[in-house]
C-alpha cells in the first residue's frame, strides 16, 4: 500500500505541481540592526539511502513465499493418495530446491537487516508487509516437512529427523513471536480502517498451525512417554491459537469484500490465503490423530480421530466454497489487466494445504472421491508453481524484482486500496 492508501488522500492531490511559484518576501532588519541572516537550503538528501546491495533494499519477507511454494510442492506430492510414477522423484527435486531457496532467501534478508536496517523497520512499521514476517517461519517449517517426507531417502532417516526438528523448532518459535507482535504492532501502531481489512492478515496467524501440522510425525517418533504426549498436545495446543484467531479475522475479511468491494488487480491473488488456515487445520488434526496413538490413552486417540473427520469435511467444503469465489475474482481481475507481481504466489502454498488435507480425508474413509480431489488440488498446485516460478525468475533476470514491497494505490473512487504487499 502506497502511503496515500494509508492516510486516504486522493493521489491527485498530491501530484498538482504548480507552474510558478510566487517569490517569497525576504524579511528585511530594521535600520540600524544587524543585517537577519538569510535561510540557507539544506542539502538536498540522496534520493535514495541505498547503502551496501542497493539491489535488496526492497527485499521484503514475502520473498519466503517462493521457499513455501516450493516446499508444499514436495511434501503435497509425498502425501499423494494416488502415486503417479516420476511422483517421487519430483519430490526430492523440490525439496531439494526449497531448502536452497531458504539458504538463499535466509542469507539476502540477513544482508537486507544489516545494510538496510532502516528499511527493514520500515517494513514492520507497514501495515502492508508486516503481516508477511509469518512467511519466515512458515518457510524454516514448510522445509522441514519436505525434509522428513521427501528428502529422508536421500539423506537417511537420522539426518532428517535431525534437520526437521532444528527447522520445526526454529519456525515454531518464530511462528509465535510474530503471531503476538504483529498483531501487537497493528494495534499500538498501525492505524487502520475497515477497508484495509486484507488476507495477508492471516499469515502470522497460520504459522502456529503449519508448526501443529509438522510436529505430530516428529513426536511418533520420540519413544513414549512425557516428551512424546508434551509434544504431541503441544502441538494441539498450537492448532487452538492458529484457529481462534483465525476464526476472529476470517470474518473481517469477508466483510471487507462484501461492503468495500472487489481489492486492487495486484492484491487479488491475496484472496487465496484464506485457503491455508482451512487446509491447514484439516491436515494438522490428521496428524495429529495419526500420531495419537502411543502417546495419549486410547480414548483421546479416538476422539481425535473422530474430531479430524467431523471437523475436516466441513471445512474442506468451506475451503472449496472460497476456491470458486477467489478464482472467479481472480479471472475477473485478470480481464481487467491484472499482470504478474510476488502476490502470484499465494496461489501455492494455500491450494497444497488443502491438497494434504484433503488426502488426509481420503486416507481416514477411503472414499475415492475424496483421493481424486487431492490429486486435482495437487495438480493445480504444481500449475499454480510454474507459473509463479516463471513470471519470478523472468522478473528476477529482468532486473525489475525484487522490487517495492507495497502495492500501488488503488484508482480514485468510493473504495479505498486494500493493504496489500505480496505473497
Amino acid at each position: 500500500m502506497s502511503p496515500l492508501a494509508h492516510s486516504g488522500a486522493h493521489p491527485a492531490a498530491h501530484s498538482a505541481v504548480p507552474l510558478a511559484v510566487p517569490p517569497v518576501a525576504r524579511p528585511t532588519a530594521p535600520p540600524g540592526a544587524p543585517p537577519v541572516a538569510r535561510p540557507t537550503a539544506r542539502p538536498a538528501a540522496p534520493a535514495a539511502t541505498c547503502g551496501r546491495l542497493p539491489a535488496l533494499r526492497h527485499l521484503g519477507p514475502n520473498w519466503y513465499a517462493p521457499v513455501m511454494g516450493t516446499a508444499i510442492v514436495a511434501v503435497a506430492g509425498a502425501g499423494s493418495p494416488v502415486r503417479i510414477p516420476g511422483l517421487d522423484a519430483v519430490g526430492v527435486a523440490m525439496w531439494a530446491l526449497s531448502a536452497a531457496l531458504l539458504a538463499l532467501v535466509l542469507t539476502a534478508r540477513a544482508a537486507h537487516w544489516l545494510y538496510h536496517r532502516d528499511q527493514a523497520r520500515a517494513h514492520l512499521l507497514d501495515p502492508a508487509v508486516a503481516p508477511f514476517y509469518g512467511c519466515t517461519a512458515m518457510a524454516a517449517t514448510a522445509v522441514g516437512t519436505a525434509t522428513l517426507t521427501a528428502g529422508q531417502g536421500v539423506l537417511g532417516e537420522r539426518a532428517a529427523v535431525a534437520v526437521a526438528t532444528v527447522l520445526f523448532t526454529t519456525g515454531t518459535l518464530l511462528g509465535l513471536v510474530f503471531a503476538v507482535a504483529v498483531p501487537y504492532l497493528m494495534a499500538v501502531r498501525h492505524r487502520l480502517s475497515p477497508s484495509d481489512v486484507s488476507p495477508a492478515w492471516l499469515l502470522p496467524l497460520v504459522a502456529p498451525m503449519v508448526s501443529a501440522a509438522a510436529g505430530p510425525p516428529l513426536a511418533a517418533r520420540l519413544p513414549a512417554g512425557q516428551w512424546r504426549e508434551a509434544l504431541l498436545l503441544g502441538c494441539f495446543g498450537l492448532f487452538g491459537l492458529s484457529l481462534f484467531a483465525t476464526l476472529a479475522v476470517l470474518p473481517l475479511v469477508l466483510s471487507r469484500l462484501l461492503l468495500h468491494g472487489p481489492p486492487p488487480l495486484a492484491a487479488t491473488p491475496l484472496l487465496f490465503l484464506v485457503l491455508g488456515p482451512l487446509g491447514q487445520s484439516t491436515t494438522a488434526l490428521h496428524q495429529l490423530a495419526g500420531a495419537a496413538p502411543g502417546a495419549v490413552d486410547a480414548p483421546t486417540a479416538r476422539a481425535l480421530g473422530a474430531l479430524a473427520l467431523l471437523y475436516g469435511v466441513p471445512v474442506l467444503g468451506f475451503a472449496l466454497f472460497w476456491l470458486v469465489l477467489a478464482a472467479a475474482l481472480v479471472v475477473r481481475a485478470a480481464r481487467r489487466g491484472m499482470g504478474f507481481t510476488m502476490t502470484w504466489w499465494a496461489f501455492t502454498f494455500p491450494v497444497g494445504t488443502c491438497a494434504t488435507g484433503a488426502a488426509g480425508l481420503a486416507r481416514q474413509t477411503g472414499l475415492v472421491a475424496l483421493e481424486w480431489l487431492a490429486v486435482g488440488l495437487f495438480a493445480a498446485l504444481v500449475a499454480a508453481w510454474a507459473v509463479a516460478a516463471w513470471g519470478t525468475l523472468r522478473g528476477v533476470l529482468a532486473g525489475t524484482l525484487p522490487a517495492a514491497g507495497t502495492l500501488p494505490a488503488a484508482p480514485p473512487g468510493p473504495v479505498r486500496a486494500a493493504s496489500a504487499a505480496t505473497a
